[in-house]
């Protein structure tokens, strides 16, 4: 797995389970995917991504996207 999909893995996965405790639990969770799709928003600006930096360092093999 590169670090392109392994981004988009933890992104997918945090919006859904964001919308789910949004839905189940409190509805003051749908900050969480609010925010993981600002993060999105701004790392395609900026080329900066603090996942991507995080997975690196954990041994992630780098894709095309973040280098």
């Amino acid at each position: 797995m590169t670090l392109d999909h392994a981004v988009m893995l933890l992104a997918g996965s945090l919006v859904l389970v964001g919308a789910a405790l949004a839905w189940w639990v409190h509805p003051a969770w749908i900050w969480l995917p609010a925010l993981v799709g600002l993060n999105l928003v701004q790392a395609s600006i900026t080329g900066f991504c603090p996942a991507a930096l995080l997975l690196k360092r954990l041994g992630v093999r780098p894709g095309a996207a973040f280098h």
